[in-house]
């Protein structure tokens, strides 16, 4: 408890019945100090009415530093349909998860993520104040859903020990960590999927101010070390940090093999709290640091953590990158390796001074090796090849009407970047839920398959254009006779409005099948 805290049980049920006496009961506990802080403890409160509410707000009006907490899933439903959540601090109740004796199946520089049944695997955090970076990463995960990489957002939130974990669904989910030590047949295609999630996160060029900017936390890093290199070495790297060009491409910031996984048959990144924006060469210093440079001085270590020898780890690391950059020429690697190599010293040193967490050797290793790459390298830029990135224009996604909210996100995501007129918005959004909820029902029925949505912003004027295209069975909706909505509903025939409306508020809407599939194109001009 803390300083100058009151905290105060309610339990059983807080009615009309009861509320005069239960009033009574809080107001005789309370401090006459009206600064301090109080807790109400409703773990035990099963029900509470519009009287107990009013109640709620009369201490709440005393006593500023106010809040509820350990209130349970009908309580807190209550308390956020008359706003309350909005009003003061309402805290839910965590349902308990032990990991003891769980396999680990991932794990970053903030937490680990353990398997807990065949179904669900938690992600606990080191930190155990970890409510705020839970609530971080459901919102950059579903940002980064949404922009088009394939993760895992977190359902619930639980008690874990001391600190809190994220819990999602992952089924029969294993790590590329978990392949490369067991199934080393793998090996190549484990790369070709790994390249091809990296070039895919960062062929995605994200909203401003949705993520942070990376090159910022690397900046105050170089500032923090630049000093313990001779001359004038440190300053030389610090501009070399400020002259990499700036990107509003995502980066994922912790991008190694425990963070990817095969889901069934899907490949998922996970531990996204590390989100952010940035050129590629941030991307490329966590993975080197991941397979080499961490583990360079003592090779233990990457078996240790990734759960695989350092030679299948720098074998990784070599193939990823000429994959990643398109190259076989040992001399191109080479360069940006070396560019790489100059930042991963910089944070490496940056990180075990801050921590004490490397012996005098291992630091001297990575200073020396930076100071003789430094007076080599003139650039950290290089040149990318995103060719295998998908355009975030465009969004692939199983044509499920539980996959509805998923597209709305999508496109509100591509209009709220151009400052979309909300009315516009709306009509939009309206029409883009009649098309795909068309298609979910009868493109592939009785079967399954996917939908592709793409949005499209052209000027003079100001035009979006949202394309729809499935593979399904052959259909022109327009071909529909429009209904005759002058007739009385006794009269008028179910179905065909979807369309109707659609072609109401969009300025143009077309239908054309090639190459086996069903286009559909929506109009809007702004």
């Amino acid at each position: 408890m803390e300083q100058n805290e009151t905290r105060i049980k309610l339990t059983g049920r807080i009615d009309s019945g009861n509320v005069a006496e239960v009033e009574q009961e809080i107001f005789a506990k309370l401090p006459e100090d009206k600064s301090a802080s109080i807790v109400l403890d409703a773990e035990e409160l099963e029900y509470i009415s519009s009287a107990g509410l009013r109640m709620v707000l009369r201490i709440k009006k005393e006593f500023p530093e106010f809040k509820i907490v350990g209130v349970g899933s009908d309580v807190y439903e209550i308390l956020e349909m008359t706003g309350f959540t909005e009003m003061m601090t309402v805290e839910k109740a965590y349902r308990v998860v032990s990991v003891e004796g769980c396999e680990v199946i991932g794990e970053g520089f903030n937490g680990k993520v353990y398997r807990i049944d065949g179904d669900n695997v938690v992600k606990t955090y080191k930190n155990a104040d970890a409510l705020g970076e839970i609530q971080h990463e459901r919102e950059v995960a579903r940002l980064a859903l949404i922009l088009g990489v394939p993760t895992a957002i977190s359902y619930d939130v639980v008690k874990v020990g001391d600190s809190y974990g994220s819990v999602f669904e992952l089924l029969n989910s294993k790590s590329f960590a978990k392949i490369l030590a067991k199934e080393p047949e793998k090996f190549d295609w484990c790369v070709s999927e790994y390249v091809g999630m990296l070039k895919k996160i960062h062929g995605i060029t994200v909203p401003e101010g949705k993520l942070p900017r990376i090159k910022q936390k690397f900046i105050g890093k170089v500032e923090r070390m630049k000093d313990l290199l001779p001359g004038d070495l440190g300053e030389k790297l610090l501009k070399l940090v400020e002259e990499i060009p700036e990107s509003d491409h995502m980066i994922h910031g912790d991008f190694h093999t425990k963070n990817i996984v095969l889901a069934g048959d899907e490949v998922l990144v996970i531990d996204m709290d590390t989100l952010a924006v940035g050129h590629p060469i941030f991307d490329l210093v966590s993975m080197y640091n991941a397979y080499v440079g961490y583990s360079e001085k003592d090779p233990e270590i990457v078996l240790g953590f990734q759960g695989y020898p350092a030679e299948v780890a720098r074998r990784f690391w070599h193939k990823s990158l000429a994959a990643y950059l398109n190259t076989q020429d040992e001399d191109k690697i080479r360069a940006v390796e070396d560019k790489v190599r100059t930042l991963s010293y910089a944070f490496l040193i940056d990180w075990a001074t801050r921590h004490n967490t490397a012996d005098e050797e291992t630091l001297s290793l990575w200073k020396n090796n930076l100071i003789a790459l430094l007076p080599q390298v003139e650039s950290l830029d290089f040149e990318t090849d995103l060719s295998e990135g998908k355009s975030r224009n465009e969004l692939e996604i199983e044509a499920s009407v539980e996959k509805l909210q998923t597209v709305i996100d999508f496109v509100n995501s591509q209009l709220g970047a151009i400052d979309c007129p909300p009315k516009a918005q709306m009509q939009m959004e309206l029409a883009v839920e009649e098309i795909f909820v068309n298609i979910a029902h009868y493109a592939y029925a009785p079967e399954k398959g996917n939908a592709t949505v793409r949005v499209e912003v052209s000027e003079d004027p100001v035009m979006v254009t949202i394309t729809f295209i499935d593979r399904g069975i052959p259909y022109d909706p327009l071909k529909r006779e429009d209904p005759d909505v002058t007739l009385s509903s006794e009269e008028r025939e179910i179905g065909g409005l979807g369309i109707f409306m659609t072609k109401k508020i969009m300025d143009d809407v077309s239908y054309e099948y090639k190459d086996g599939q069903n286009i559909l194109t929506l109009k809007k001009t702004l």
